[in-house]
């Protein structure tokens, strides 16, 4: 009992160290969070993957909450994945079930404003109206903004944004021709889930695992990323203050 009182306390006491050597100028706006290991906590918890995927969405808030200590304006926090919804139903539906519950959760917080980036019609119904319900329940709240990404892939928000482009266009009676002429590159940022909002300046994965997966395809041009080793449930206040401390070291270049 005595080593895991010590082992708190110096770990509580770096935690410190790092936030105080933390320049707020420097932190990122914007950050992108994937939420990667749930099952693998889980399986080397020896516990089972509902019982993962519900840690890492009890982790949510505590997140949230050292954000708000550190001045980020906007979170993406990647729930759910278009290549997810091809679970066998007996690992989706409880995993819908503990995205559902985070999401009334973070409504009924008070602090956060909701706001659903992916496909809603990819969803069953009732995801669909729990994700509807928080963005309305907290629409007028000035707090940090969390982009709760559910049935969200990267290359079909691309395509949706494409579609939305072209079917406002035909309402207008633009024709392909004349489209082609003007299209660019703000017009389709215009038509992304995030549309309005900065991208993110810093993109945090965990599990060890380096690649994006398709997250934040577009926006994510000129990101930095942070991986990190630990499994999503057990990522802690000491490594997400060392992703802003090595994103604070960087010299970002948007590509020049």
């Amino acid at each position: 009992m005595e080593s895991v009182s010590l082992r708190d306390l110096v770990y509580r006491l770096y935690a410190r160290r790092v936030e105080g050597r933390l320049d707020h100028d420097q932190v990122p706006k914007h950050i992108g969070v994937i939420l990667d290991g749930n099952r693998r906590w889980a399986k080397a918890s020896a516990r089972s993957p509902e019982q993962g995927h519900q840690a890492g969405a009890s982790k949510i808030q505590e997140l949230l909450g050292w954000c708000a200590e550190t001045d980020v304006e906007v979170v993406t926090l990647w729930l759910l994945s278009t290549d997810n919804l091809d679970r066998p139903e007996d690992q989706l539906i409880p995993l819908l079930g503990i995205i559902e519950d985070a999401v009334r959760d973070l409504a009924a917080d008070g602090r956060w404003r909701v706001h659903h980036v992916g496909n809603a019609d990819l969803l069953p119904g009732h995801t669909q109206a729990v994700l509807k319900e928080a963005e309305q329940a907290t629409h007028d709240i000035d707090g940090i903004l969390v982009n709760v990404a559910v049935g969200y892939g990267g290359r079909q928000e691309i395509a949706d944004a494409v579609r939305s482009l072209l079917l406002e266009h035909a309402s207008k009676g633009t024709s392909f021709e004349e489209l082609a002429e003007i299209v660019d590159v703000e017009h389709i940022s215009e038509h992304l889930y995030t549309r309005g909002q900065p991208d993110p300046d810093l993109v945090i994965r965990t599990s060890g695992e380096q690649r994006l997966s398709g997250f934040m395809l577009w926006q994510s041009a000129h990101s930095e990323y942070y991986f990190c080793e630990v499994f999503w449930p057990a990522f802690r206040k000491v490594d997400f203050l060392r992703a802003l401390r090595d994103y604070a070291a960087r010299h970002r270049r948007y590509g020049t």
